[in-house]
């Protein structure tokens, strides 16, 4: 084993390092990245300078250098942490140049040909994935579906036991019981839950955190099968909590740590598509345990194994969980870089990719150790225009993901169906139709939110969400008495269109938002606020609708969502910039736009859709972030469009 890099060395490598990086940002920001134009407003203050190269670092700490001076740097990497034998010090050697851009594998030199293969198949056939990695897939999955099945069996199960705590009746007390019972899990991920992610996970790694809260989801699932009163089921539901908040921010850490970049972004969005089917899971098992019978000295069997049988896919994920490796990021983070590098070969094909992977990793908290402002990360968020402008777009989708309206239809569908004249039988099977629609629309999101960007699928959706439930709330105007069929088919319909425009839009969009949005040195705070966001406007929801059914009527409660709907529309309109394809450095770019010259632009958008589309004209779109080589490269936003307005005519 070769001795590691004496002490002067390796302070000699981090300052060549910081400076190389430097330059070679610099070089590749000037060649490659869309800027906005900047004359005629203020310059850029020195902090901000600062944060726009600390992300860019982040981007790409590795830009800038040549092949041997990666090698040496994979040399040196090796040796230091005494990772292995020659062979993996080769491995170092290629992975370390790999990393800079691992799409240019082809002017690596010393590559063997299986090697080469084995990277090329990561771009021509990128599910082609060594065995442990498909169970790190199905183990995100199977976390995804218990997420999914914890939120829903109580949609059918609080039919029934509702009526035997005392809280079915339509006075006040009773819907602000029923309410809080069922929204006891949301307020605890929003308050402890999600709070508890970052010292799970400092504590017991990703595996031991995913564990740890799959064995509470269990816990609290079978608990509340044997719950007698509300409060029982309240305490019960809310330890609940404590296994649905750490997992859910959990699970896609680990995943995109595990994962290789070509997958990543579908792994993030199957997290959604999982969860929708664990949510028809729930309706499915309320439907199958509908009609047990109770014994002697048993009340309410059948909504008792309806509330524990959300345990089971829990209890699947125990039993292989520590059949896949740790995060090599985990235990990078924790010093033990030959445990990361173990971990890393065990998920690819050959040690070349594990060790491109592992180096990429290093380099990337080496950048996120220095890049220490030595301000709070929280006030970061704040106060600096460009993460405010982030922070404003991700908590109005992640608001709207709850005030759209679905997590009503997800927990209280079956009373709804009920409350149109639906059979017992029929209402949850009614639920199960809508559970079976969400998950198979989820499918397409993955090609769409690619496609046609996050914020073209929201404009299109919110109107559409709107009118659905407009019309499912005016359905139950329909005379029950001489058109009931046509009263529960129109009901039915419109919360089957809903569910349909939902899935690709507001459902898979705000989290992969979110996690795009922030600048990386204040990602995982940005990212944290996010989810507690979530999860506390759908406690609010849970808790509120029952009193709103009977404050609004169901047409009204109806209706109240979907006027929000259209709000959602109006606040993405003006707020909310588009991230589809964007780089880091463009990102920043684009956040780096005022709020009222994207609130202006978003008004003309409406303009620019009536002319094309309506009328029928032939106009060109906007452009509202322009390439630093065009002739408006040097003008301010202001300047631009006074000069397009007399100049395009066509713009709007």
């Amino acid at each position: 084993m070769a001795e590691p890099l004496r002490g002067n060395n390796r302070e000699a490598y981090s300052t060549e390092s910081d400076s190389k990086t430097q330059v070679g940002h610099e070089e590749h920001d000037a060649r490659n990245h869309s800027v906005i134009p900047s004359k005629g407003q203020v310059s850029l203050t020195a902090a901000e300078k600062a944060r726009r190269n600390v992300n860019a670092k982040l981007a790409n700490p590795l830009a800038g250098y040549s092949h041997a001076e990666l090698e040496e740097q994979g040399t040196a990497y090796a040796r230091k942490y005494q990772i292995g034998d020659n062979e993996d010090v080769r491995a170092f050697q290629k992975g370390a140049c790999l990393a800079q851009d691992p799409s240019k594998y082809g002017s690596v030199e010393g590559l063997d040909e299986k090697e080469l293969e084995v990277l090329r198949k990561e771009f021509t056939n990128r599910w082609s994935q060594p065995a442990r990695m498909y169970l790190v897939i199905a183990l995100c999955s199977t976390c995804a579906a218990v997420q999914g099945m914890d939120e829903t069996v109580v949609n059918g199960g609080q039919i029934f036991y509702s009526k035997q705590f005392g809280i079915a009746g339509k006075d006040p007390r009773s819907t602000w019981l029923l309410g809080l019972t069922n929204a006891a899990p949301y307020f605890c991920c929003a308050f402890v839950g999600c709070w508890l992610t970052v010292p799970f996970n400092n504590w017991f790694g990703r595996r031991g955190t995913i564990f740890l809260t799959c064995c509470i989801s269990a816990v609290a699932c079978f608990w509340q099968g044997f719950t007698n009163t509300w409060w029982h089921m309240f305490i019960a539901r809310f330890c609940l909590g404590l296994g649905i908040g750490p997992k859910s921010a959990t699970v896609p850490i680990y995943a995109a740590e595990t994962t290789p970049p070509a997958i990543r972004g579908a792994l993030v969005m199957q997290w959604q598509m999982w969860t929708a089917f664990g949510i028809m899971l729930g309706y499915a098992s309320d439907l199958i345990f509908y009609k047990v019978a109770d014994p002697p000295h048993i009340t309410g069997l059948n909504w008792r194994l309806m509330m524990a049988s959300a345990m089971f896919p829990a209890l699947i994920v125990i039993a292989f969980v520590f059949m896949c490796p740790e995060s090599p990021r985990w235990y990078m983070s924790k010093g033990r870089h030959y445990e990361a590098y173990q971990a890393m070969v065990r998920l690819r094909y050959n040690k070349v990719q594990a060790a491109r992977d592992v180096f990429y990793i290093y380099t990337l908290l080496e950048a996120e150790r220095q890049a220490d402002f030595r301000k709070s990360k929280v006030l970061e968020l704040i106060r600096v225009p460009r993460n405010r402008r982030a922070l404003v777009a991700s908590e109005i989708v992640m608001f709207m993901q709850q005030f759209c309206g679905v997590n009503v239809i997800a927990y209280y569908s079956s009373q709804i169906f009920l409350d149109a004249h639906f059979s017992p039988i029929s209402a949850l099977s009614a639920s199960l139709g809508f559970g079976l629609i969400n998950w198979l629309f989820a499918i397409p999101a993955i090609y769409t939110i690619d496609t046609f960007g996050r914020r073209n699928l929201l404009l299109c959706t919110f109107p559409l969400m709107s009118l659905f439930l407009f019309f499912t709330g005016f359905s139950f105007y329909i005379p029950e008495e001489t058109m009931h069929t046509a009263r529960i088919a129109c009901i039915a319909l419109g919360i089957y269109l809903f569910g349909i425009v939902y899935s690709p839009g507001e459902g898979p969009v705000p989290f992969t938002y979110s996690a795009e949005a922030y600048p990386l040195y204040v990602r995982s705070y940005g990212m944290s606020l996010a989810t507690a966001t979530t999860w506390f406007f759908n406690g609010v929801l849970s808790i509120t609708w029952p009193s709103l059914q009977q404050a609004f009527t169901t047409t009204g409660a109806f209706c109240w969502y979907a006027a929000w709907n259209i709000i959602g529309f109006v606040l993405v309109l003006l707020f909310m910039p588009e991230t589809k394809g964007k780089t880091l450095e463009e990102l920043d770019q684009v956040f780096s736009v005022p709020t009222h010259i994207h609130a202006a632009y978003g008004v003309r958008q409406v303009r620019f859709f009536v002319k094309r589309y309506i009328l029928r004209h032939h106009v060109e779109p906007e452009r509202l972030y322009e390439r630093e080589d065009t002739d408006e490269g040097g003008m301010g936003y202001e300047e631009m469009v006074e000069k397009r307005a007399p100049a395009e005519p066509g713009h709007v």
